[in-house]
């Protein structure tokens, strides 16, 4: 049977301190947010959201972000970043000495007005105006889309919008851009005719697939990015993460269970199964309640299969 071609490396942006965060109801103390976040960096994760410069009264749990920073300013090894969604933020992420931002608009109108009260359009221009800034202070800036595979249906985000952003925001010289499947809708075909024209219009420019497992795609989703050529995914530890302006949206696909479906197509992380586990299951200790993902439950019995299957 010929193997299909994938990346010989794909490379895994560790979004748990901040997706998987943000929204749990529970206190999480600096303290603990450093010590994962460190964790996760001896696993091998070279890419890590740390956190989000958002207003305190909106999310509380990120009320820390310039301290979180501050404490983890000596791992030079590690691309850490911070979400920000407007002017304020960015501007507070420059103050705390942040110098990789993740600037993420809407693609849809709808999806727009009821998350930011603005226009698509409004958000587009609030974008530009921020990647520009970033790049003005020396910052590299990721842009994220949201939305882009559907808000209230599939596919009610033209592809053709989000094709144009992409090569609007490849002029300006994002550092990367990333494709959000924030409601969990996208299918693999959806994926693949996605990804290609995003491609067309953003030559060069590396593209990150965000997926959210909420209709049980989410690893589908990854094997037909991988099918495009897609080399960088984020993934939350223990399949943290939603999105309560989406209603039903559910976590990030488990950074465990990534790991483990690219080592079983043999490609490469460099990142240690049991070691992001371990975060998995001291938060799911810490909240009272069990993560989504699947594989962080079974820590060590993995391994043993693989080795049993060689």
């Amino acid at each position: 049977m010929t193997r299909m071609k994938y990346p010989d490396t794909v490379e895994i942006c560790e979004v748990g301190p901040r997706d998987g965060f943000q929204f749990e109801g529970k206190l999480i103390s600096t303290e603990l947010k450093v010590d994962i976040i460190r964790h996760l960096a001896r696993a091998g994760l070279r890419r890590i959201q740390a956190t989000s410069f958002v207003h305190p009264k909106w999310v509380p749990q990120m009320a820390d972000a310039e301290d979180v920073i501050a404490s983890i300013s000596d791992l030079s090894d590690v691309v850490v970043s911070a979400l920000v969604l407007n002017m304020r933020g960015l501007e507070r992420a420059r103050a705390a000495g942040v110098r990789h931002v993740d600037i993420s608009i809407a693609t849809n109108d709808r999806h727009s007005l009821d998350n930011a009260n603005m226009s698509a359009a409004d958000a587009l221009a609030q974008g530009e105006a921020m990647v520009k800034a970033a790049l003005s202070y020396g910052i590299a800036a990721q842009i994220g889309f949201q939305t882009v595979f559907g808000y209230e249906v599939p596919g009610d985000t033209p592809t053709e919008t989000v094709a144009g952003m992409a090569k609007r925001f490849s002029e300006l010289g994002v550092e990367s851009i990333s494709l959000a499947d924030s409601t969990g809708m996208a299918n693999p075909t959806g994926i693949r005719e996605m990804l290609g024209r995003v491609q067309d219009a953003s030559v060069d420019v590396p593209l990150v697939l965000h997926l959210h497992d909420t209709r049980g795609l989410g690893l589908a989703n990854v094997v037909a990015g991988l099918d495009r050529g897609v080399n960088r995914f984020d993934a939350a530890f223990g399949g943290m993460g939603g999105c309560p302006f989406i209603p039903g949206a559910t976590g990030n696909i488990a950074t465990e269970d990534l790991v483990y479906l690219l080592d079983g197509l043999g490609v490469a992380t460099g990142v240690d199964l049991d070691s992001v586990a371990d975060c998995s299951k001291r938060i799911s200790e810490f909240l009272g309640k069990p993560l989504p993902g699947k594989l962080y439950a079974l820590q060590g019995k993995h391994t043993r299969r693989v080795q049993a299957d060689a």
